[in-house]
């Protein structure tokens, strides 16, 4: 069973019957299907073109995730994060668990610390529920425009979710994104360039913090997750071999990259195994 832990509807032109045969395709059974709640102010207008179906809290909504998931239940786990800075979201949350079978909360990507009380607050909220969360993490890099921001940081950087991960024990967390991997290594380049280049160093963040925290997993999806690997197969193999249990295969796209780099770095079968489901089913179970 192959199971991607990452993905979103409508993403990129892709609706839901495209969706199906690109999961086909590449041999995916699940999908982890996730909204992207955040004001229209604190994201790139470029996504306009790639989500052109926005909903009114963001470009990716739990409404679309909700519609496929109707349609094909025994394709599609349900995942939805509002924003932990409302008022609301705790309840919002727990009715769309009760209502929807939400199973993730997933994706939290917003211009806010996620040791912010609110946040935090919101976290341990999901690890009584059992919800894992994945986190996005963004640092801030210069863009040409300045409006309606002149950089796309989020989360505050590995510091402030360090804090969070450690504030929830209780909380399953699956780290993200550019400003996630690219503390695999003990280098520089982490607020410099978003996919950096070069064998990975001793003394990396997410190394150290999974050492530390038994309830830290990592999502490899996007171009982040498969570029920390492909710097450096030799520290990769044994990054996967040391972490296997808590390493999830996952997209954010629809290419094929992460199967080829897997599958590239002759790991054993009972690895690959975890990796492509069985540690996604270990956090959301088929049945409940």
């Amino acid at each position: 069973m192959i199971i991607d832990a990452h993905n979103h509807p409508d993403w990129y032109g892709y609706n839901v019957e495209r969706f199906l045969e690109n999961m086909a395709k590449y041999n995916i059974d699940k999908t982890w299907l996730i909204s992207w709640e955040c004001p229209k102010d604190e994201y790139n207008p470029l996504y306009n073109k790639s989500v052109p179906d926005h909903g009114p809290n963001g470009p990716i909504s739990f409404e679309r995730c909700v519609a496929y998931a109707e349609k094909y239940p025994d394709k599609f786990i349900l995942g939805y994060a509002p924003d932990p800075r409302r008022p609301d979201a705790i309840d919002k949350l727990s009715h769309a668990i009760d209502l929807y079978g939400v199973r993730i909360y997933g994706e939290i990507k917003l211009r806010m610390m996620y040791d912010n009380p609110d946040a935090i607050r919101l976290f341990r909220f999901c690890g009584e529920k059992g919800l894992p969360v994945i986190v996005h993490i963004d640092y801030e890099f210069e863009n040409p425009s300045r409006y309606p921001r002149p950089n796309w940081w989020y989360g505050g950087g590995i510091g402030s979710f360090e804090r969070a991960v450690a504030a929830c024990p209780e909380t399953i967390f699956l780290g993200h994104a550019p400003g996630f991997w690219a503390h695999i290594s003990g280098d520089d380049q982490f607020d410099k360039v978003a996919y950096p280049t070069g064998k990975v160093e001793p003394g990396g963040k997410v190394t150290e913090m999974l050492r530390k925290y038994p309830n830290l997993y990592c999502d490899i999806s996007a171009g982040s997750g498969a570029n920390a690997f492909k710097r450096d197969p030799e520290h990769a193999k044994d990054f996967i071999l040391e972490f296997q249990d808590r390493i999830l295969y996952a997209r954010d796209y629809f290419d094929n990259i992460h199967q080829e780099v897997l599958n590239s770095l002759d790991l054993p079968e009972p690895v690959l195994s975890k990796i492509y489901s069985e540690n996604a089913l270990k956090l959301v179970p088929l049945s409940v």
